[in-house]
C-alpha cells in the first residue's frame, strides 16, 4: 500500500474504530504517545517529555495495539523497534498529528487580533507617497499594530536588518529565503524647471538630452534611459552633471534649476500640479532600471499573525477592483 493510502487509512482509523475499544480523543492522544516513543526510542524518556508516568505511556501503547488488533512495537529489555505494521502506522500518525496541529494553530491565529510592532523597510519614493495611506488604512482595522519604518535608496539586507516586510523595486533583494510578490508598476517621468528650460536649448527628441545637464541615479543600471513610443525604443546612456543615490536629491536639484531629471512620477506630482516642474517627452513611456514595486517577506510557514495579516491586506489592496488606481498613483 502506498504512503498516501496509509495516510487515508490512518485518518479513517480516527473516525471509525474496529471494536470501539477507545474513544477518538483517547486514540489521538495514544497516537501522539506512540510517535513520541518511537522518536525517543524510550518509554521512560517519552513519559518524561509528555509529563506522564511510564505506566501511562505503556498503557496508551497497549490500548492502541488492542484497538488496532496488531503489534506496533517489538520490545525487549535492551531495545525497542517498530514492527512492519508499526512503521506504516507511524507515517500515518505523523501526518495526522501534523495536520491537526496546523489546523489548531491556524484557528488560534484567526481568532487573535494582530498586535505588536511591524518592522518595515521601504524604498524612499514609496515611503513618501503611497505607504502612509496604506499604513493608515491597515491601522484603522488593526489598532493594536504599530509601525517602525526604515527608508532606503540603496541596497538593504532585509534579513540581517530584522525587517518583517520590505517594499522595493531592487531585484538584488530577491532570494530563495524570501517570498516576492509584485504589486504594481512605478511610473517614471523626465522633468525640469521652467527656469532651466528657458535658459537652455529646446528639446525636440530624446537624443537632444545629451546636450543638456542631466541629473541621474548613480546605480549603473539607472544610467540607461529608455523612451518607448509606437515607433520603437530609444535608449540613451547618460553621464550626469549630478549623480546621486537619492531620488529626493535629484528632485531638489531639478527644482534648483540644475538640469533635467528622470524620477518616479509620484515623487514630483505636487510640483507638476503647481508648475514648479515641467514634464518632458510625455508622448513616450520613459524609465530607467527596475520599475515594479514588490513586497518581500519570509516563508509563509514562519510568518507571525501580524505579518501574515499585513501582507494579505496589502496584496488585497492592489488586487481589488476600484482600489489599485489610488495606490498606483501613489506608488
Amino acid at each position: 500500500m502506498s504512503g498516501e493510502s496509509w495516510l487515508y487509512a490512518a485518518q479513517a482509523m480516527i473516525w471509525t474504530s474496529f471494536n470501539h475499544r477507545i474513544s477518538v480523543m483517547n486514540q489521538l492522544q495514544a497516537m501522539r504517545v506512540f510517535a513520541r516513543v518511537v522518536e525517543l526510542a524510550s518509554f521512560n524518556l517519552a513519559a518524561r517529555q509528555l509529563g506522564v508516568s511510564p505506566a501511562a505511556v505503556t498503557r496508551s501503547i497497549g490500548m492502541l495495539e488492542a484497538h488496532l488488533n496488531t503489534r506496533l512495537l517489538n520490545r525487549t529489555t535492551r531495545a525497542l523497534s517498530l514492527t512492519e505494521a508499526g512503521s506504516k502506522y507511524l507515517n500515518g500518525c505523523r501526518a495526522v498529528i501534523e495536520q491537526l496541529d496546523e489546523m489548531e494553530a491556524n484557528l488560534v491565529q484567526s481568532t487573535r487580533a494582530p498586535c505588536g510592532t511591524l518592522r518595515i523597510a521601504s524604498i524612499a519614493t514609496f515611503a513618501h507617497s503611497g505607504l502612509p495611506s496604506l499604513l493608515g488604512a491597515y491601522q484603522a482595522l488593526h489598532p493594536g499594530v504599530s509601525f517602525d519604518v526604515t527608508t532606503f535608496d540603496v541596497h538593504i539586507d532585509m534579513v540581517e536588518g530584522g525587517f518583517d516586510v520590505c517594499f522595493s523595486n531592487d531585484p538584488r533583494l530577491f532570494s530563495s529565503s524570501l517570498i516576492c510578490r509584485s504589486l504594481t508598476s512605478i511610473p517614471q517621468i523626465v522633468v525640469a524647471s521652467p527656469t532651466y528650460l528657458a535658459a537652455h536649448e529646446s528639446l525636440r527628441s530624446p537624443s537632444d538630452l545629451n546636450r543638456h545637464m542631466l541629473l541621474c541615479r548613480s546605480d549603473s543600471g539607472m544610467r540607461c534611459w529608455e523612451f518607448v513610443d509606437g515607433t520603437g525604443t530609444t535608449r540613451l546612456t547618460v553621464n550626469g552633471a549630478l549623480i546621486s543615490q537619492s531620488y529626493a536629491m535629484l528632485k531638489a536639484a531639478a527644482l534648483h534649476h540644475m538640469g533635467i531629471a528622470l524620477v518616479p512620477r509620484p515623487l514630483v506630482e505636487r510640483e507638476l500640479q503647481h508648475g514648479a516642474l515641467v514634464p518632458l517627452f510625455d508622448q513616450y513611456e520613459v524609465g530607467a532600471g527596475p520599475r515594479h514595486l514588490n513586497i518581500l517577506y519570509s516563508s509563509p510557514s514562519h510568518l507571525s499573525m501580524k505579518v501574515r495579516s499585513f501582507v494579505d491586506f496589502v496584496v488585497d489592496q492592489y488586487r481589488t477592483p476600484g482600489r489599485p488606481a489610488m495606490l498606483k498613483a501613489a506608488a
